[in-house]
């Protein structure tokens, strides 16, 4: 099939990659032309471990092309994605659809045979049914059809989730588009897949309920945590006690400093929004966005604390600046919140990230970079670990002591053994580990 994907960003780049692996002949469409550029140059605007390789090959069978021209993208395709970004809307937290209402009406020009127009976008509820409002008048219905085709993509593993899903969700409202996202993920279906098959609406809430309990799991285990702090218990083991429980289930069950990312905190948010505007309170999720946002603000007073009450002209050397391994996504990344909160306390910060040092310059002011991780800790007063990276949990830790002024060390992830941390002569703060 010919396929043509709306946006070369996280989600557009990705789906538009693995649909060529299977197959089809996909044209990624991007207003940005610099980014086109890079990308016919071989170029990943985007850290994703496989996705260079998966580009390179099939951008070389001619199966997977870039262009900035929508014309010559739409000529022959029986299928769009729109894949556009739906930031938070400032003032509401609502998503902000003004990219994808916009794409929907520029498309619709060059539309000549029948098409199905599919959201990859993540959209709140209703977006389906305004997308064909919209194109009344713009296109004759018997050339178009609307389906919403959610992504479950995790930053880092988002090749193997789209080779390999759990499930793909599919809303459609006709028999002719069924047929089509059919045709579209035949591989899966031959790999027997679970592929659910709803109308619009119930696709576009599946996508923000499943963030949003994904997000429940993290905020009730970082309160669990701050119980296990005081009490003398140990989250990790509640974790698994609990995680062992096949009706539970052991993922999103790490104790931290906060979900972060381009989805949770987005998606979180626009449920909550979408809600309200149907009379509909969603008093769970709105705590879950509530109890985030105050804990990445709370994390530096932890490091505040371990520097014995004061962080005022110390050198805190920080260790991972994304929101999670394996990415170079800075997007509502706990370390956007402590680090400025430790600046503010007159903490002079030192850091270090194996991917996101880049987009973190863009993003942190007054802040010492450094290739290596190692750098960042000499004359530390403390090492303050955000995010857990595999570099990090192999560390030097003798050559960490040496080059450290304060060997005090607050692991935001508990990758370190307290026993371990004691026998090399740390202090060591982790997060819901006994008092």
């Amino acid at each position: 099939m010919k396929i043509t994907v709306i946006g070369t960003g996280y989600v557009g780049l990705v789906s538009g990659a693995c649909f060529s692996e299977f197959g089809h002949t996909v044209t990624c469409v991007d207003k940005d032309a610099d980014k086109i550029q890079r990308l016919l140059n071989g170029e990943i605007p985007i850290y994703e471990p496989g996705l260079d390789g998966l580009v390179a090959r099939n951008s070389a069978e001619k199966r997977l092309l870039f262009t900035t021209d929508l014309k010559a993208a739409m000529d022959g395709a029986e299928a769009v994605f729109i894949a556009v970004g739906t930031p938070s809307r400032r003032g509401d937290g609502h998503a902000d659809l003004q990219y994808v209402f916009a794409a929907v009406e520029e498309l619709a020009a060059f539309i000549k045979s029948y098409t199905v127009i599919i959201t990859k976008s993540t959209v709140p509820v209703g977006t389906g049914a305004e997308i064909k409002n919209r194109l009344q008048g713009l296109l004759d219905e018997k050339l178009y059809d609307v389906a919403s085709n959610p992504e479950f993509l995790r930053e880092g593993a988002a090749i193997e989730d789209f080779m390999r899903p759990d499930r793909v969700v599919v809303g459609v409202d006709s028999d002719a588009a069924k047929k089509v996202m059919n045709a579209l993920y035949r591989p899966l279906f031959l790999n027997e897949t679970p592929i659910l098959f709803t109308n619009l609406e119930t696709a576009e809430i599946t996508k923000y309920a499943a963030n949003a309990f994904l997000a429940t799991k993290i905020s009730f285990i970082n309160e669990m945590a701050d119980l296990c702090e005081k009490v003398g218990a140990d989250v990790q083991q509640v974790s698994k006690g609990i995680g062992l429980d096949k009706r539970i289930g052991n993922k999103f069950l790490h104790a931290g400093p906060g979900f972060g990312g381009s989805c949770f905190p987005k998606d979180t948010r626009a449920l909550v929004h979408s809600a309200d505007t149907y009379g509909v309170p969603m008093r769970i999720v709105r705590s879950v966005v509530d109890v985030n946002e105050k804990r990445k603000i709370a994390m530096a007073e932890r490091v505040i604390t371990a520097c014995n009450g004061s962080v005022e002209g110390k050198r805190i050397a920080v260790l991972g600046l994304t929101f999670k391994p394996n990415t170079d996504d800075m997007r509502e990344s706990p370390s956007l919140d402590i680090i400025p909160a430790l600046q503010k306390h007159g903490a002079v910060v030192h850091a270090h990230d194996p991917k996101g040092m880049s987009e973190a310059k863009e993003m942190l002011e007054d802040v010492t970079f450094y290739d290596d991780p190692y750098g960042p800790l000499k004359d530390a007063d403390a090492l303050v670990i955000i995010t857990e990276w595999n570099q990090f949990r192999a560390l030097d830790l003798k050559r960490v002591h040496s080059l450290m002024n304060k060997p005090v060390l607050v692991d935001f992830r508990n990758i370190y053994s307290k026993a371990d941390m004691a026998a090399e002569g740390f202090d060591y703060i982790g997060i819901g580990r006994g008092k």
